[in-house]
């Protein structure tokens, strides 16, 4: 299946079926997280069978039900584009979790980091995290923006590739569906920048992931 078709298909899901993940679809994770670590100098960690995480009220209240696998985005406090570090490379784990059968949901404060069971070395911080599972549903897609409020090139004067990267990035998922993001088009170099607000730079780096993995495109 195409990226294109796979960031169409996924949906937040909240509600998953209490059943263990097979060991091919750990297989496959894992060893993504190993190749995303490597390239990234984060320390993602993929959660098997920890229902602890999501034992919290706001986990109660924002209807989390058998959440017991979650993806920790873990990386030093040092590292200045943390955040967004984490969005682009905990999309890359999202996709391929839809990729082979398994549906997700981006979480940042309806968990109880205390409880996460993820190894952490000095001066590390969990981001967030994404519970993932068989889902109940496949989930449904969000509301989206109007595109001319999101870049600055008319819909009608786009090139191809650019359209296609727009198409994606507004499908990216975002904190509470705010999408406070902007592409910008100067020329054939693209840039995007994130307004202030909670986990806006994670929003950020999960945009540039869809924008880039569409486009062909690499974004500045």
């Amino acid at each position: 299946m195409d990226v294109k078709t796979l960031i169409k298909e996924r949906h937040s899901v909240r509600q998953f079926k209490d059943m263990p993940i097979d060991d091919e679809q750990r297989e496959v994770l894992d060893k993504l997280a190993e190749e995303c670590n490597a390239e990234s100098g984060l320390n993602i960690q993929v959660i098997y069978d920890d229902p602890e995480c999501f034992k919290t009220l706001l986990a109660h209240y924002g209807k989390f039900r058998n959440a017991n696998n979650y993806i920790a985005l873990v990386g030093n406090e040092d590292i200045d584009d943390l955040g967004e570090r984490c969005g682009y490379f905990g999309q890359k784990m999202v996709l391929k979790a839809q990729e082979i059968g398994l549906n997700t949901c981006w979480v940042g404060g309806s968990y109880s980091k205390g409880k996460c069971k993820v190894n952490k070395e000095d001066g590390e911080k969990i981001v967030c995290v994404i519970a993932f599972g068989y889902g109940e549903t496949q989930g449904v897609k969000h509301k989206s923006k109007p595109v001319e409020k999101l870049c600055n090139v008319a819909e009608e004067d786009m090139p191809k590739w650019f359209k296609n990267g727009m198409i994606a990035a507004m499908m990216a998922p975002t904190a509470l569906n705010q999408q406070k993001f902007y592409v910008t088009l100067e020329g054939e170099e693209v840039t995007i920048t994130a307004k202030r607000g909670p986990y806006t730079k994670v929003d950020l780096g999960i945009v540039k992931y869809n924008f880039e993995a569409v486009s062909g495109h690499k974004v500045l």
